[in-house]
């Protein structure tokens, strides 16, 4: 006996319609509105006084990246500290200065080093006696921490971070004031950048600012670093942004 084949149904895909006609649709019909950057802070600020919600709650960014380089190999997960141009925040981190130079040393406590010291200070840190937001060092004393490599791991101080140099109250400025971001599930970045009663044209320079430091972690000649961002309030849904004019050139 021949055996009968059964052809398979074939699903049809439509093709997803850009813009829906009537205010009343089913989304899932629709292809994702984008918006300009300017536009979409306008509408969280408008969900907000709909909604009645806090007016000075933080506005959030989702970055999705393309971490792919050549021959399969991927840019590393990594984390950045950056110094906004608007800051939304009053709270100042706590950053440990290694010096054992007594000048560079107050010239750490004037700039508002929460902790200052040299190898005394090893014992402490692996003991959790003490504990820092960041540690910065002068090169002199690097041969000297060695051991607490492993235990401050990604925060242990160095050039790439900014946090290892000789230029001591602009380190203090950057770990006391920035933002630090990093990267999650090996692609995403979720961090806030303002809050939502700020005027819009600093909500837009915060994030061109953060959006900028991200793109110099890819060599632009592997292509676009940024292939997704999403932006919202504490209260609010997500908005795409349109990347155009986002992006450094």
């Amino acid at each position: 006996k021949q055996e009968e084949t059964k052809k398979k149904q074939v699903t049809r895909r439509w093709p997803l319609m850009s813009k829906p006609v009537d205010d009343v649709y089913l989304t899932w019909y629709y292809e994702r509105p984008s918006y300009d950057v300017e536009e979409a802070v306008g509408m969280l600020k408008k969900f907000q006084e709909l909604d009645f919600t806090y007016p000075k709650q933080y506005v959030y960014i989702n970055v999705f990246l393309d971490m792919a380089l050549q021959k399969k190999k991927k840019v590393d997960p990594f984390a950045s500290t950056v110094l906004l141009p608007h800051r939304f925040t009053d709270e100042m981190n706590k950053v440990l200065v290694f010096t054992e130079n007594e000048q560079e040393a107050e010239i750490a406590r004037e700039n508002g080093a929460a902790v200052v010291g040299g190898v005394e200070l090893i014992k402490w840190i692996l003991e959790d006696e003490i504990q820092a937001d960041f540690y910065v060092a002068v090169p002199a004393i690097m041969p000297k921490l060695i051991p607490l490599r492993n235990k401050l791991r990604r925060k242990y101080p160095n050039t790439k971070r900014n946090s290892l140099g000789h230029d001591i109250p602009k380190m203090l400025q950057l770990f006391r004031e920035g933002l630090e971001y990093m990267v999650e599930d090996e692609r995403v970045i979720k961090t806030r950048i303002a809050r939502l009663d700020m005027p819009t044209e600093q909500i837009v320079a915060n994030l061109k600012t953060v959006i900028h430091d991200i793109c110099t972690f890819k060599p632009s000649t592997y292509g676009p670093f940024v292939q997704k961002l999403v932006i919202r309030s504490s209260t609010s849904e997500g908005l795409l942004l349109n990347l155009d004019g986002l992006l450094p050139q």
